[in-house]
């Protein structure tokens, strides 16, 4: 019984301290809040001709600085789905960005990132 007790205080300290870092990709923020800061974005991750806005790049890198696995989270998020995005489109934008240190290969669910390759 002791045992348990001393368990459930475990992962309920577990819990909490997760809470406190952040349990999401991108940290406190939720993908789907974090998807916001893409507004800029919105042609060219519907438009694989449009070019990416200095705005719309600067936006990819700040997300970016949080993780990969936070700009991943968020051109698969649902607020990007519900404003039309493409993310065969979405996923391109680091490269047309010309971000340099972008992962090669890297994948985002069924999707991967070009490679700088190509």
């Amino acid at each position: 019984m002791r045992c348990l007790s001393v368990l459930a205080l475990v992962l309920a300290l577990a819990a909490a301290a997760r809470l406190v870092e952040g349990a999401g990709e991108c940290g406190a923020t939720p993908a789907d809040q974090m998807a916001l800061k893409l507004a800029p974005c919105l042609t060219a991750a519907k438009d694989p001709e449009a070019s990416p806005s200095k705005s719309c790049c600067a936006a990819v890198v700040d997300i970016w600085g949080h993780s990969t696995e936070c700009l991943c989270a968020v051109l698969l998020s649902n607020t990007l789905k519900r404003f039309g995005v493409k993310v065969e489109v979405a996923i391109t934008i680091p490269k047309r960005c010309n971000i340099a240190n972008r992962p090669i290969g890297y994948k985002c669910g069924d999707y991967t990132l070009p490679s700088l390759q190509d």
